[in-house]
């Protein structure tokens, strides 16, 4: 069975997709507005890891609403659950069995309820699975640490392929570039360049 997994370059999602392996034949599938070449990023963490990736084209006025929500709010969680929403269901547009991300059990944002996951189940006729949903952040990273090969830094500094760095670029765009220190908050990200021992 194939299962497209919603896929950044990042520790989650790369676990996901090993966690997934046993039992799927994975397609790694970035989301990309087109705005930046940041998804170029995750097709090198793809091939590292083995894995066939491609992209999928988003509707860049969810991009537009999105940073105008962040922007309004001063915070980009509303926003980046709403990209999320759509970058699933164009995922679960694929020709696909089931559709995958790396969300974990602890994270705020994004994260898909269960009513969510039933919804996209029905009306796409897939099936959503959450490999990471229940693990925690330490879990996955003691996981992490003896698997992969990770790169983290400030979100700045680390390019991945996850939405996050194109809404940042459309942010700057639209609301001038302090926006981007206001609504962001400062973390970490994670770029994954291969598995450890290989």
């Amino acid at each position: 069975m194939e299962l497209a997994l919603l896929y950044s370059g990042g520790k989650d999602s790369s676990l996901a997709a090993l966690l997934l392996d046993e039992f799927y034949e994975i397609r790694l599938v970035t989301a990309t507005f087109g705005i930046t070449d940041d998804w170029q990023h995750a097709r090198s963490a793809a091939e590292a890891l083995g894995f066939p990736f491609e992209t999928v084209d988003l509707d860049p006025e969810v991009a537009k609403a999105a940073v105008d929500r962040m922007a309004d709010d001063g915070f980009p969680r509303n926003g980046i659950q709403e990209v999320h929403d759509h970058a699933l269901e164009s995922v679960a547009a694929l020709d696909v069995a089931a559709i995958a991300d790396g969300t974990r059990r602890d994270d705020r944002v994004p994260n898909v309820s269960r009513a969510s996951a039933q919804s996209i189940e029905d009306r796409r006729g897939v099936d959503y699975i959450a490999p990471l949903s229940g693990f925690g952040r330490h879990a996955v990273d003691r996981l992490v640490e003896t698997t992969f090969e990770v790169e983290v830094g400030p979100s700045e500094e680390i390019q991945k392929a996850d939405y996050e760095d194109e809404l940042r670029t459309l942010l700057a765009d639209r609301h001038g570039p302090e926006a981007v220190a206001e609504v962001f908050p400062d973390h970490e990200q994670t770029y994954v360049h291969g598995r450890r021992g290989q």
